[in-house]
């Protein structure tokens, strides 16, 4: 079960023109959103990763301040990884579950969430907060990645289960982010 204590947000390479064509982009990024916000009231660490930013560009608005706080490792490895920035940082937050959102689904999104199974972590991909051009390339990836151990579910099974109580003084404003 995912525990807000074990648990780091990976945020994945939403950037300029490619976020812009994803599927479905709309809901996307309601459900980022809502799972960036939730992190950040119950105190989840949040890493955010940028894929050759000099050629992407930067994070997408409004992600971006949204982010700003958080850490941002640049990438060229299609696994965040790969990227020896993002190992290390991820290693010092000292956690061994890792909630993935962000695009590609089908390449850095599969790839992460891969590498970090092969490392012992546990892996949860929020299947509606993931996105890729092609709807037919989520679709498989998501059944890739669960057949090989990944935990994918909805945001709302996520935000909830990083809550896990209603008696929680933070409840009301969880039930914020969702309506």
């Amino acid at each position: 079960m995912l525990r807000k204590e074990d648990a780091v947000l990976v945020f994945i390479d939403v950037q300029g023109r490619l976020h812009e064509i994803m599927d479905g982009k709309e809901g996307l990024d309601a459900n980022m959103g809502k799972l960036v916000k939730c992190a950040q009231l119950l105190d989840v660490p949040v890493l955010v990763t940028e894929q050759i930013p000099e050629k992407l560009g930067p994070t997408s608005e409004p992600f971006r301040t949204l982010l700003a706080e958080e850490v941002v490792v640049p990438k060229s490895a299609f696994s965040c990884c790969g990227e020896p920035r993002f190992a290390a940082a991820f290693e010092a937050l000292g956690k061994k579950q890792a909630i993935l959102i962000g695009i590609e689904t089908h390449i850095c999104v599969y790839q992460t969430a891969i590498d970090l199974l092969g490392q012992g972590g546990e892996v949860f991909v929020a299947a509606d907060a993931v996105s890729s051009r092609a709807p037919e390339n989520k679709a498989l990836a998501l059944q890739a990645m669960r057949d090989a151990g990944v935990q994918v579910v909805p945001t709302e099974t996520l935000l909830f289960a990083l809550l896990r109580d209603a008696a929680d003084p933070r409840f009301k404003e969880l039930l914020k982010l969702i309506k």
